[in-house]
This record gives structure tokens, sequence and C-alpha cells, in this order.
């Protein structure tokens, strides 16, 4: 295992980063899952466990708070109201394949991944409306949620054993919105307030 937390390339504390994810407020099956994760990998040290208000799955940036201005990010949303508008609701599984060990993080992939990568492409295309160029690949996504990131180097084995300890039945998830925020990391943990909330499409 690595640490998660390290200050990856622009960040510093205090900055704060405009990205889409989609949340998971008022989604009790989500907050039951993670609650059992936290509980089952508590005595383990070296892993910092992700409270409900915090989970998310990060989906695509748009750039530093002092890099972009408020016009633009506008432009993005008005963009992106359009798009997401023909994207329809959908329900997702979350952790009803195999839970994933990444050096930084426990990861509990988000099936089926097609309607996310559809939101995903929304998103990215409203952007390219605005932007002359869209941030981030394009390709490499996998669509997930974090219930918990590395905090330090060490062994993988003991989280894996913890791991291989639980039974949590996976997770239902209804995607209606995909969320603009504004992101923070100062205090070792992803924090946001919502600049945007942009509704899909009624479900097929």
């Amino acid at each position: 295992m690595r640490d998660h937390w390290w200050w990856r390339p622009g960040w510093e504390p205090g900055r704060r980063f405009y990205t889409w994810h989609l949340t998971f407020d008022g989604q009790e099956d989500v907050h039951r899952a993670a609650s059992a994760y936290r509980a089952g990998l508590a005595h383990l040290d070296g892993l910092t466990l992700i409270p409900d208000p915090w989970l998310h799955l990060t989906m695509q940036g748009i750039g530093f708070v002092d890099e972009v201005d408020a016009a633009t990010v506008d432009q993005v949303v008005s963009a992106a109201q359009d798009r997401l508008a023909a994207v329809p609701a959908f329900e997702i599984q979350l952790g009803a394949g195999p839970v994933v060990l990444d050096p930084e993080a426990i990861l509990l992939p988000a099936r089926p991944a097609e309607p996310v990568h559809a939101v995903r492409d929304a998103v990215r295309a409203a952007i390219g409306d605005v932007l002359p160029e869209v941030p981030e690949r394009a390709d490499g996504f996998r669509p997930h949620v974090s219930v918990a990131y590395s905090s330090g180097a060490g062994p993988a084995a003991p989280i894996a054993g913890g791991l291989a300890a639980l039974d949590v039945p996976a997770a239902t998830a209804w995607i209606t919105a995909a969320e603009l925020i504004v992101l923070g990391r100062d205090r070792q943990m992803y924090e946001w307030e919502t600049d945007a909330r942009v509704p899909l499409g009624p479900p097929v």
C-alpha cells in the first residue's frame, strides 16, 4: 500500500477544484454498505475510512477554481443541462463484483458501467462545447466508489485479509443527476460544496 494523500501536481492546502461527481446523499443502501465496510475495517491501521457525506463516484474534472472563471463554469453547466437531459436516469450496483484492493484505495466497482460512461461522455461533451480542450483522458475510466483510502505505506496483506473476512451485500444506487462540485482535500478527505446539480432525463 502507498499513501493516497500525497500532494498531486497543482494541489496545495486551501486550493479548490471544479469537478463533476456522482454523489450519494440520501442513498440509504449505499450508506448501509459503506457502514459495513467501515465497521469491518476499523481495526486495521493505515486506512482512511470514508464517512457517508463524502462518498462519491469521480467523473470528470474541469480545473482549479483560480484558473477557471465563473462565466466559463456557468457555460459548462448550461451545456451539461442540455446534454444530460438526453441521458436517462438509471440504477447501478456498487460492489456487485469483486472489491478491488488498489495500492491507494478500496474500490467498489459500479455495474453496469455503461450508463456511468454515458454520463461522463455527456459531461465531457459539454466541457468541449465551451473549452478548446477537455481536461483528463477520455479512456481508462473505471466507475467505482471508494470506501477507504490508504493513509500510508505498508503491506497489503492485512487489508486483503480484512476484506476477505467481510461479506457485504452489494448496494443499489439510483442515479438521477450529476453534480458539479468545488472539491478540497486539506484534511486527508475529499470534501466539497455543490456548485450545480444537473438532472438526468427520465428513466427508460
